[in-house]
């Protein structure tokens, strides 16, 4: 009698993260449109000044509303990964990513293209069929890793992130779609480390300030903020936000089997259907930028 209840336990704490994870979904949006709304009046980040560029960047009202909303973002992440295996929440927020188009058409009034429209919803049906094949890691949250795969999964994140950004001068036209995935990636690995670090939250409580992971995840969230807004100051809003969620997203999946020991699909069809889904992301937040060049000025 006792396995069903604990069963049905569990079960109930994987939806109650996946709940959270739909919340995540909905105030990251409304959170990354304001923060665009005040960073684009802003002057322009300096990566070599970083505190300079943040205190101006914290000047716009805009732009703090943004950051307050997503803090409250980052709570109930921070929640549904502790609660449900990380390849569910992610699926779930990339899910959300739909949303996007809606809520800056209609609610924030800008003019979203039909290119913007069509790679943010195939980039969404990526993400769902991603959540089809991902049968089996809905019983437990899968939170126990090995160091040093954790440490080179994160570390290749960040560096691929880092990478981006001095490509991103050198090819100012398409500066901003290459900021957005480098904030992305960077936060990806701050969201695995979150992930790993919810594991020994019940055994450490408070402690986990004190965890190395704790420094890590808070850098990366900060480098990758600054980034991100450069991004959101030199690219069209809709096509840096699918991208920066893309790039998050595939990168947080990824690890759910590869570091957090998450079931694969044991039939070569549905292993097949996970890895074209993948590349469908990747593909439709390729194409979700305009074509056209935009005027910009070279990242500092």
């Amino acid at each position: 009698m006792s396995r069903p209840l604990r069963c049905l336990a569990v079960s109930f704490s994987v939806q109650l993260g996946l709940l959270l994870a739909l919340a995540t979904a909905l105030t990251s949006i409304i959170g990354f449109l304001y923060k665009h709304k005040g960073s684009v009046n802003a002057p322009a980040v300096e990566f070599s000044r970083p505190v300079s560029s943040s205190i101006a960047l914290f000047s716009s009202p805009w732009y703090v509303l943004g950051i307050v909303i997503a803090m409250g973002s980052w709570g109930f992440h921070v929640a549904a990964l502790a609660l449900a295996p990380i390849s569910l929440v992610q699926s779930t927020i990339a899910g959300g990513l739909v949303l996007l188009t809606v809520i800056a058409d209609r609610v924030f009034g800008h003019n979203v293209s039909r290119r913007e429209w069509i790679g943010v919803a195939l980039t969404a049906i990526g993400l769902a069929f991603l959540a089809a094949t991902l049968s089996g890691t809905g019983k437990e949250a899968h939170a126990d890793y090995a160091a040093a795969t954790l440490a080179a999964y994160v570390g290749l994140a960040v560096t691929a992130g880092l990478v981006l950004v001095p490509l991103a001068r050198r090819q100012s036209h398409r500066a901003g779609a290459l900021l957005a995935a480098s904030a992305g990636l960077l936060w990806g690995g701050s969201d695995v480390s979150i992930k790993a670090l919810s594991g020994s939250l019940d055994e450490r409580g408070a402690g986990v300030l004190l965890h190395p992971l704790a420094l890590v995840i808070l850098i990366l969230s900060l480098v990758g903020l600054l980034v991100s807004a450069r991004s959101l100051q030199i690219g069209r809003p809709v096509a840096v936000i699918a991208i920066t969620s893309a790039a998050a997203n595939v990168t947080t999946i990824a690890s759910g089997p590869l570091v957090f020991g998450e079931p694969m699909p044991d039939d070569p069809l549905g292993l097949t259907v996970r890895l074209l889904a993948f590349a469908l992301v990747i593909t439709a937040a390729a194409l979700t930028p305009p074509p056209e060049p935009r005027a910009v000025t070279a990242p500092g």
